[in-house]
């Protein structure tokens, strides 16, 4: 999911949505879908409220950390495959994960993990991501 043409244009979508909601000014419906993204963590909002100091920030997960705005932009991500069944079999998948996890958040955290890594593996390859393997991801958690 891209909401510009680099990092910081992606970045500053979650920020101006964060400000807007915050400002109770109207969303637009992407802009809608972010702030509910931002709400589940609450744990992001003071770093959405210091824009100069993260805007061009680094994380490195071989060092533990975890990018805020991917994670985010995942959970997005996850949200549109189940509302779209996309990839076939998504929908289901996830509504059997839910009798799994103790809530929606925790089950779209496990997807997001099978998510992640078959677009590493995807991204390692040089290749498209492999729909059957990630759905097969699914069905073994």
């Amino acid at each position: 999911m891209f909401f510009g043409n680099s990092v910081q244009d992606t970045r500053q979508m979650f920020y101006s949505s964060w400000h807007k909601h915050q400002q109770n000014q109207p969303l637009l419906p992407l802009e809608a879908q972010l702030v509910a993204a931002i709400l589940d963590h609450p744990e992001y909002h003071s770093l959405l409220e210091q824009q100069e100091a993260y805007r061009d920030q680094a994380w490195f997960p071989e060092l533990g950390q975890t990018n805020p705005f991917l994670h985010m932009g995942l959970h997005l991500a996850v949200r549109e495959q189940i509302g779209t069944n996309r990839p076939e079999g998504i929908a289901a998948a996830f509504q059997t994960l839910l009798g799994k996890y103790p809530n929606q958040h925790a089950a779209e955290h496990a997807v997001m993990d099978c998510l992640a890594e078959c677009l590493w593996v995807a991204q390692r390859n040089n290749s498209q991501p492999d729909e059957r393997a990630y759905l097969a991801a699914l069905a073994g958690l």
